[in-house]
This record gives structure tokens, C-alpha cells and sequence, in this order.
């Protein structure tokens, strides 16, 4: 099965291939994630299944902040985009 990581949005654990990893990318104003499609960005990193339920479970309770820790809540604006991209490649 490989390694499990646990959904940081709906805590259920899952093998690594399901899951997405994101990080802190701290080159912009503030913090923001961005997703680790490589899965080899430096950093601590978040595991969070694919499932825009699972991203807005996560946000709900600020568990992206404690998980990476960070201060606050990190801008998941691009998480949302990859995210509506993956489903615009699924559909069509």
C-alpha cells in the first residue's frame, strides 16, 4: 500500500498517491499554499484529498494554520484552482 497520510479537511488517513500535499509558499505578501503536484517541495507540508469538501472542511477549521504551522490562515486561492482544474479535466 506505501505510506498513509492522514486528510488534514476530513482526518480520515489514505495511501500518499490519493492525497495532495501542500505547502507554504512564502515568496508572496503573505502566506500563501500552493500544491506540491512533484510531492518534493521543501517544507513541512499538509496532506488533503482532492475533494473541494475536504478543502473547505480544512479552512472551517483553520487546521492548514496548525498543520503547517503557521500563523493565522494561509490565502487557499490557488488549492481552489487546482482543485476546479482538476474537475474541468475530469468533465471535459
Amino acid at each position: 500500500m506505501g505510506p498513509v497520510r492522514t486528510c488534514v479537511g476530513c482526518r480520515a488517513t489514505g495511501p500518499r498517491s490519493a492525497l495532495l500535499r501542500v505547502v507554504v509558499d512564502r515568496d508572496g505578501a503573505g502566506d500563501a499554499l500552493v500544491v506540491d503536484a512533484g510531492r518534493r517541495m521543501p517544507g513541512r507540508g499538509a496532506w488533503l484529498h482532492p475533494d473541494p469538501g475536504c478543502l473547505e472542511k480544512a479552512e472551517r477549521r483553520r487546521a492548514f494554520g496548525r498543520a503547517l504551522r503557521v500563523a493565522g490562515q494561509p490565502d487557499t486561492s490557488a488549492v481552489h484552482r487546482h482543485l476546479e482544474q482538476q474537475e474541468q479535466d475530469v468533465v471535459g
